[in-house]
Formats: C-alpha cells, structure tokens, sequence
C-alpha cells in the first residue's frame, strides 16, 4: 500500500475521529443545556396551615400554644440564643419568633412574653416588658406536599441565603480546588486512585462537586467506563456554560441526603428540616459538619440508625476544619463531644392530614392541572387549624374506641367523618375522613354519600316559615296516624320513632323532637317540588326522582354537603362558599391566586331567623336536649341529630356563632351501629367543641321580626298572662291581628317566654 494511501486513511480516520466526538461533545452539550436551563427540578407544592394569630384576651390555653410549638418545631431551652427557641416560666411562655414572610406582609423575628389566665391570653409583652400593640403572628406549619411521581422533595435555597460557614465546609471536605478546577480535577484522581490501590479497597473518591452534580443530575448510578468518560466531558462542558457559584448552587439542592419512607430527601434546604426541624440559617455549626459529612453516604451515616458512624464521620469532618484554619481545635472539640441530636423519626405518612390536602388539592384543580401543582414548587396557604384539626382526630380515635366496646363489629367497624367550618368565612379549618387519620384511603369527608335522616327537615320548616301567611313557629301540625296512598306502587305509613303520635302539634315542636309523621304531613302540603328548591337554597342538589320518604332525609350526600347546608343557615341566609385555601404564591412568594370571600344571600332574613331559633330549640328542649350538659362552657348554640333507618347512621349538624360543624358515624358496609344521633354523633360534636372556642350563637332579630304573645292553641294575639300564651318571633307583618280571650291567667314565675328557654 502506498504510503500516500495510509495518510489520507489516517487522516480519515482522524477527521471522522473529531467530527463524532465533535458530534459527541454537542449531542452532551445540548442536553446539559435543556436540562440546566429549564426546570431543573420537579419541586412538589407546599401546603401550609394558618399562622397562629396572638393577641391579648385571645382564647388559647398554655397547652395549645405548646401544641402549635411542637408542630413548628420550636425547641424548648433554658435560655434564648436564636430563633426558633422558647422557654416556660410558670404562666408565661417567651418565645424567640422566626422571620417569616407572609402573602399579606411579613414578620420580623422577635421575642416577646405571653402570659396565660387559664385558658385565655391576658399578656403580651416585649423583651424590654412593654406591652405589644399590635397583633402578632407566628409562622405557618407545614402541613404536606402534593409530590411528583419520583416522590422527591426538596427546598430550594439561594446560594446568596445559605450560611457562609455550610459553604467553606462543603468545599473543605468535597472539593477544596472547587473554584480553581475546570469540572475535573485529574490530581484529587491520581491521588484518589493511589489510596485505593494501597488500601485494596475503593476508599477515596477523586470526583469533582462539578462531576458529583452531573452524575446525580443527568446520569445513571450504572458503574461503567462509558459513564464517567461521560461524566468527566459534561463537567468540563458545564464549567463552560455556567458560573461556579450557579452550578454550586445547583449541587446544595440536588444532593441525596436521606429518606424518609418511600420520599428522597435532596438538598440541604430540606435535609436541615428532615434532621433537625429547623431552617439552615439556624443550624450550629456541629449539626453543619454533620451534613456536610452525609453527603459521603446518607444510608451509611444515618444518625438515627447509626449515630456512632454519624459521631465519628462528623467528627473527621471538624477535624478537617481545624486543619485548614476553619475553625479551632478548641472550637471543633466542643462540638466533638456533643452528640447528633437529630428530631425523633417523622411518620413515613407525606402529609400530615391527608383528608384536608384532599380537599386543597380539588379546590386547586380549576386553577392548576395536576402537572403543575406536582412540579412547579407553589406554595399552598391553607385556613386549617392545627389545635381544631388535631383534638377532632384524638376526640374522634377516642369516642370510636369507647363505642366500638359496646357497637362495633370487627368484620364491619365504626367509622366516623368529621368537618369544621368557620362561620362568615367559609373556611374549612379541619377535616377528618376516617379512624386512619394518617393515611388518605376513602375520604369519607368528601365522599361518602349517605341518608341524612333527619337532618333534612330544617329544609322541609324552612320552607313553611318562608310562608308567613300560613305559617309561623306555632302553627299547629298534624302529627296523626296518616296513610301516604301513591297513585301507582305500595301504601306507605310513616312512623314516629317513638312509635306514638301525637295529634295536633306546635310546628317548632314537630322540628325539635324530629317528628316524622307531622313533617310528611307538612311537606306534602308545601309541594315536594318547593321542598326541593329549598334544598337549592342550601346548596343541596337533588338529581334522582323525587319521592315523598325525601322529606325524612332518604337522600345520599357528604358531610361535605351537609356543612353547606347547615352554613347556610348558621350565616342567616348567607352563602359563603366553603374553602379551604387563602392564597396561593410561586416559590419566589409571588402571588398567583387570591381566594377572598364571596357571599350571596340565599334566605329571606325572616326565614332565616326563625329556623335558626327554631333549631335552637332542637338543642334546649328537642332531641339534642343532652347537647347542653355535654358542654362545658354555658353557651348557645342550634343544631339537628339525624338517625337512620336500622339504626345506620348516626349525625349530628350544630353550629355556634363561630363554627359549623358535622359528624357521622357509621360503617362502610351500612351494618347497623345501634346509636341514635345524640347517642353516637352528637358526643363527638360536643367533644371536640369543648376543646375549642366558641360563642353563642346571635339571637338578633331582623327588623322584620318582632315578639308577641301568641296563644299556641289557636295562633292568635293573647294576653301575656294567659296560660297558654308564648312569646315568640314572628314576622311583623304577619301577626296576628285578633286578640284570643285568656280563660286562666297564671303566675309571673312560671310565665312561658321563647327567649328564656
């Protein structure tokens, strides 16, 4: 072969040589630029409950406060150094606030004094013993994520925000020529390379923070020669393309640094969160050595399972400090000695009410496709309320635990739904979906559609009230034996639950002892088509045929459905749409979307008013006369029991001034729970409103409404005096005119007044 043949071969050969590694070097470029410049990370969204509002006269007891600590992950110390930290002395608590910003301002970290009479704030002073002014707030907890597929997580930081000492330490003990080197450091590989052979095992590794970044970023853990000829080529590349401190950056977030169950831990943002409950900025400069030392294996040194091995690993890192001049030899043995205390093992559990992020995340879903609430690190500010939401699980835990002695059945046991609303905002501030409080499952809250029993019939005296003309609180109702003949199908013979009947009855007596007879009768005489657009009113939406047992609650909705009904009425006629979110920003707190508070009127106020009243008499003479007793503080309040057929479900609806709230309890095959409304829902409802605050519901009338004396045998005016004389509410253009004649007067003492009972 001729000698010019084999150079223009060799310089072939040469030529394709370049242009495929050419071609090799930009098809790694292109991708490093696709991936490095667009979203670099799926970052699930944040989901954060209220900030805990203080101020004096405020109702919140010591224990609360300390609650909410915990959940906060404040540390209790003897003496305050940083935030984050708060100590007790006798009825005062002093606290040490974190900044934190808010989407309606922000905070300033600061300590201040609270002190407590019982149950109730009466103090709150500065550091200097001043009384604060104004109102203050503590910071958010975190209550779940909604999670991409990968089921990674991380909290993205700054470089500009990260402690300086995390920084210079990281550098220290991964890759101290980090600013000098080109992405591959061919020294820290020869020498790594030499440890290794002398030590006869892989003992040292001699890859760049550059290449550690590119292996966890764009390539497998695969351990071929092909992958780190790839790595150390997209190193160099990335070194190129990007400032040491953008790539630096993206190595503090990237990062495996643990797991918690079945969810990655990444970054140093979260890593300082999943060990310590607190955010970088309040790390000690021991518990910094110690994250920095994990890095080299988050399995091998997990403190938790192998605190010797963390100890040590720390320890070697803080030596390396002292040797470089980081830090004295005195500084790094006083934090040598000190052990790891890492926070107690979080549930393996995502989030931390998963019934309530339920509801977030559907409320969520008209506004952001699932992709984005999954990728794009929104942060989720909520209306729950961590106290509320944790004493209705340890209430409903504890109940069901009592009842399942005497009612459950282990092939088909007890369960119960719980939620709560804040009246005038609409906002849901807790939500349990069941016994497995910790795990999502069947959310029973939202989704369990049920026979509501008697809670219907306020719709059903609503409607009758709405007729002022014909009705009013003691119109009398006919509570006789009645025989419902259908044009086509079966006879059907409603009966009381006592079996009896109880002949011509005041109406707000038929509603407070739950008479079925009386309300069929009274609802077929309205229309069972004005029932239902009743119904509407209050949010209740009636899809099946109508048929008259609707007007003693055999219909099937949630609880859910069931708060907006009773809502409607705690808020005298006003609708204000159940939410569960506040606002909703992007990572950088920019806010995307605002949920104010919309209110529409639904009821006439006088209709309003007097179901209000007449539930209220449910609870101090009717089926809920127990409720009062049940409660520790001596306020008023209105609600409605429901039972159903054979016992199955049992309800309860009640509102407060403040608060709407339903219970159910029953079973997910719909077996027989033997409990009556008041004997099973109702004790959980007064339960948990007696770990809360509440208020007695506004007996105000409308200008509307006046009080007259009403002889309740035949409706006309009567004399105070008569002995069958009531004053009642009544519409102020509806009363009667005609005055009845008093047969027997009685005594002032024992005088029946509607207000005094």
């Amino acid at each position: 072969m001729k000698v010019k043949t084999i150079k223009n071969i060799i310089l072939l050969s040469v030529v394709t040589g370049v242009v495929f590694f050419l071609v090799y070097l930009n098809t790694l470029d292109q991708k490093i630029q696709r991936l490095f410049d667009g979203a670099r990370w799926e970052v699930p969204s944040r989901v954060y409950a209220r900030p805990l509002e203080l101020y004096e006269g405020k109702s919140l007891s010591r224990s609360e406060l300390l609650t909410e600590l915990k959940l906060l992950n404040y540390r209790k110390v003897n003496s305050l150094n940083t935030p984050g930290e708060y100590f007790i002395d006798g009825n005062k608590v002093i606290i040490f606030s974190r900044k934190f910003d808010y989407p309606d301002g922000s905070e300033p970290q600061q300590i201040f004094q609270i002190f407590f009479e019982k149950s109730k704030i009466t103090q709150i002073l500065n550091r200097n013993g001043k009384n604060f002014k104004k109102l203050l707030r503590l910071e958010p907890a975190f209550i779940g994520g909604i999670y991409p597929k990968k089921l990674e997580d991380r909290v993205l930081v700054n470089i500009n925000k990260v402690p300086s000492f995390l920084l210079e330490t990281l550098i220290a003990v991964e890759d101290r020529k980090f600013y000098s080197h080109a992405g591959v450091s061919f020294l820290s590989i020869i020498r790594a390379a030499i440890a290794n052979i002398k030590a006869g095992s892989r003992v040292q590794g001699g890859s760049t923070l550059t290449q550690q970044l590119v292996k966890n970023f764009f390539l497998s853990n695969e351990k071929t020669f092909m992958r780190k000829i790839n790595e150390a080529f997209m190193a160099i590349i990335l070194e190129i393309r990007y400032a040491k401190d953008e790539i630096l950056e993206a190595y503090l977030n990237e990062v495996y640094l643990g797991q918690q169950g079945r969810l990655a831990i990444h970054g140093f943002g979260l890593a300082s969160y999943f060990y310590f409950a607190k955010p970088l900025e309040e790390l000690s400069k021991g518990e910094i050595a110690f994250m920095v030392g994990l890095v080299k294996g988050p399995s091998y040194y997990d403190p938790r399972r192998f605190p010797d091995r963390a100890k040590t690993r720390r320890n070697i890192v803080l030596s390396t400090l002292v040797e470089i001049n980081l830090m004295s030899d005195e500084e790094a043995k006083k934090y040598q000695i000190q052990a790891i205390k890492v926070q107690s093992k979080k549930t393996s559990a995502l989030v931390l009410y998963p019934a309530f992020i339920d509801l977030v995340k559907r409320q969520l879903k008209s506004n952001y496709p699932e992709e984005v609430l999954k990728s794009e690190g929104l942060i989720i500010y909520t209306g729950l309320d961590p106290i509320l939401q944790k004493n209705a699980e340890k209430t409903l835990l504890k109940q069901l635990k009592h009842l399942d002695k005497n009612v459950g059945s282990i092939d088909d046991p007890l369960q119960a739904a719980i939620i709560i609303a804040e009246n005038g905002t609409g906002e849901v501030q807790a939500i349990v979906g069941g016994r497995q409080t910790k795990s999502l499952g069947f959310n029973r809250a939202l989704d369990a559609r049920r026979p509501i029993g008697s809670l219907v019939k306020p719709a059903v005296y609503l409607t009758a009230l709405s007729r002022p003309e014909e009705y009013n609180l003691v119109s009398l109702i006919d509570d006789s034996r009645f025989i419902y003949r259908p044009e086509f199908g079966d006879e059907w013979v409603p009966k009381n639950y006592d079996g009896l009947y109880h002949g011509e009855v005041p109406l707000y007596i038929a509603l407070a002892s739950s008479y079925n007879v009386a309300t069929v009768r009274l609802g077929l005489n309205l229309g069972l088509e004005n029932v239902v657009a009743t119904l509407k009113k209050l949010d209740i939406e009636i899809d099946s045929e109508i048929y008259p047992s609707l007007l003693l609650g055999s219909i099937d909705i949630t609880p859910l459905e069931v708060l907006k009904m009773y809502h409607i009425i705690s808020s005298d006629g006003f609708d204000t749409p159940l939410q569960a979110i506040r606002w909703v920003t992007n990572s950088d707190g920019e806010v995307k979307n605002r949920y104010p508070v919309h209110t529409i009127q639904k009821l006439k106020p006088e209709p309003a008013y007097l179901i209000k009243q007449a539930l209220n008499q449910v609870v101090s003479l009717g089926t809920a006369r127990k409720l009062p007793h049940l409660l520790k503080s001596e306020v008023s309040v209105a609600g409605k029991t429901g039972t159903t057929n054979d016992l199955k479900d049992s309800w309860f609806a009640g509102f407060t001034a403040n608060k709407t709230a339903v219970v159910w309890i029953g079973t997910d095959q719909n077996s027989t729970t033997g409990l009556t409304g008041s004997s099973g829902a109702m004790r959980v409802w007064a339960d948990i409103m007696n770990q809360t605050t509440i208020r007695s519901i506004d007996l105000k009338p409308p200008p509307g409404i006046i009080f007259l004396p009403i002889n309740i045998e035949n409706g006309l005016l009567s004399k105070k005096n008569c002995s069958s004389a009531m004053i009642i509410p009544i519409y102020k253009d509806y009363s009667p005119k005609k005055e009845a004649k008093c047969f027997s007067a009685r005594s002032k003492k024992n005088f029946s007044n509607w207000l005094n009972r």
